[in-house]
C-alpha cells in the first residue's frame, strides 16, 4: 500500500469519482471550452450594445440590467459550480472549470481588442488570476456534493460566497441586488441541496459566515 492510499480512501469516503472514458471526458471538456467562448462573446457584446428603448428586447435587457449582470462575478460562480459539481471526478472538475473560464476570458479579451478597439489588460488580469486559481475551488465544489462533515463545511462556505455575491449586506440590512441574482442564489442552493434539514442548517450558518466575511469581500 502506497502512502497516498489512505488519503485517497478518505477522499473517496466524501465522494467517489465516477467512471468516465477518455473520449467522453474530452467531449465534456471541449463543450466547457466552447460554452466559455460563446458566453465570453455574449458578455462583451452586451457591454458594447447601445440600448434602444424602441426595441422591445432592448428594453428587457435594460430592465434586468443584463449587461452589468454578465460583468459581475455571481453568474460565473454559478456556472463554475454547476460544471464542477456535475463533473465525474475532482480532477475532471478542475480541468473543466479551468477550461471554461479560460475560454470565457480569451473570448472576452479578443473581442475587446478586435471589435471594441481597446485592450482591457488590467481588468483581464483579475479574471486571468481567478481562472488560474479556479481548479482548486472547483475541487472543493466537487467534494461539496459528497457526504459527511467535510462536504457540509464546504456547503456552508460556498453558500456564504454566493450570499455575498448576490446580496448587499451590512450590519443591519440585507438587500437583494436584483431578480437575476436571486435566481443565481437559488441555482447554487439547488446544486448543493441534499436534504432539507442539512440544507437549512448550512444556509443559516452560511449567512452568518457571510456577514463575518463581508469586510474582506472584494466585489462590493
Amino acid at each position: 500500500m502506497t502512502k497516498m492510499d489512505p488519503m485517497r480512501e478518505k477522499l473517496h469516503k466524501i465522494r467517489m469519482p465516477e467512471r468516465c472514458s477518455f473520449g467522453r471526458g474530452l467531449i465534456h471538456t471541449a463543450a466547457c471550452f466552447a460554452a466559455g467562448i460563446v458566453l465570453g462573446i455574449i458578455s462583451k457584446w452586451l457591454d458594447n450594445l447601445a440600448l434602444d428603448g424602441e426595441i422591445w428586447w432592448h428594453r428587457w435587457i435594460e430592465a434586468v440590467d443584463l449587461g452589468n449582470f454578465f460583468s459581475d462575478i455571481a453568474v460565473w460562480l454559478l456556472l463554475a459550480l454547476i460544471i464542477a459539481a456535475f463533473s465525474s471526478s475532482a480532477l475532471r472538475a478542475a480541468i473543466n472549470v479551468f477550461i471554461f473560464l479560460g475560454g470565457m476570458c480569451i473570448a472576452y479579451h479578443v473581442y475587446s481588442i478586435v471589435f471594441s478597439g481597446f485592450n482591457p489588460s488590467s481588468y483581464m488580469m483579475i479574471w486571468y488570476g481567478i481562472t488560474l486559481f479556479s481548479p482548486i475551488l472547483a475541487v472543493l465544489c466537487w467534494y461539496a456534493k459528497g457526504t459527511g462533515i467535510i462536504s457540509i463545511l464546504l456547503d456552508i462556505g460556498i453558500l456564504a460566497v454566493f450570499f455575498l455575491a448576490c446580496f448587499s449586506i451590512g450590519i443591519f440590512y440585507i438587500d437583494l441586488k436584483g431578480i437575476l441574482y436571486l435566481l443565481v442564489f437559488c441555482g447554487a442552493a439547488a446544486v448543493l441541496y441534499k436534504d432539507f434539514r442539512q440544507f437549512m442548517i448550512s444556509l443559516a450558518i452560511g449567512i452568518f459566515l457571510a456577514f463575518l466575511m463581508n469586510p474582506i469581500w472584494p466585489y462590493h
